[in-house]
């Protein structure tokens, strides 16, 4: 699926010589894909950082602001690293069955804790549990975020088996794909060695989002994937 996307959010929070160096990465000219990890950073959070180091790619991380004030040198390395950081609310709650105020009370604390740890606020989100609605996107427009949601999910928290999230993914894989993971599930990270090996042969380019969708404005506002 073709994005839609944003050079905004490729200044965002990104370690600027690595970010620098995959924005010379054209999506247009390559097959690229966008591997994506919600509600970290955790325990398996190291493991997988040192993973995409060795093999020279890059990630999207949508943080928890809990977890970031509990392991904010991990948020902070995965930035410095090159990957890109987005806003994954404070406690992870349903958005819509929220009030407002609580909505934006969660973006903004998950904001504030990103910010500190990593000393750049984030310019997009991930609502929990993909849930979302029009009012949900209009109040994410007062902090500033644009929502980005994917284009397949693993259910690797359901699935808790490296080889069956390694067959998902495998099976998700199209250019210019979003795939939803999550880098607290261990059995992910475990199959992470076998997934960047098995997606390289098959030629594709790992990138953060910003790259994917090549240098254009990312919308407050706007859901991504169109």
């Amino acid at each position: 699926m073709l994005i839609q996307g944003l050079l905004a959010v490729s200044l965002s929070v990104t370690g600027a010589p690595a970010a620098a160096a995959q924005a010379k990465t054209d999506c247009a000219k390559v097959k690229c894909l966008a591997l994506t990890f919600d509600d970290g950073p955790g325990k398996t959070t190291p493991a997988l950082l040192d993973l995409l180091k060795k093999e020279r790619v890059k990630a999207t991380f949508f943080l928890v602001g809990k977890a970031v004030e509990e392991r904010p040198a991990i948020a902070r390395r995965a930035a410095r690293e090159g990957h890109a950081i987005g806003n994954h609310t404070y406690s992870h709650p349903s958005l819509p069955t929220l009030f407002d105020d609580d909505i934006l009370d969660e973006l903004a604390a998950a904001q504030e804790a990103i910010e500190k740890a990593v000393g750049r606020a984030p310019a997009m989100f991930r609502p929990p549990y993909g849930h979302t609605d029009d009012r949900v996107r209009y109040l994410a427009a007062q902090e500033d975020l644009a929502e980005v949601l994917w284009t397949g999910t693993t259910l690797d928290w359901d699935l808790r088996d490296a080889k069956k999230i390694k067959a998902a993914v495998l099976r998700l894989a199209e250019r210019d794909g979003v795939i939803l993971m999550h880098d607290t599930v261990p059995a992910t990270v475990k199959a992470m060695p076998g997934i960047v090996k098995e997606l390289k042969k098959r030629g594709y380019h790992l990138v953060t989002v910003p790259t994917l969708l090549r240098g254009k404005k990312l919308e407050a506002g706007v859901s991504y994937p169109e």
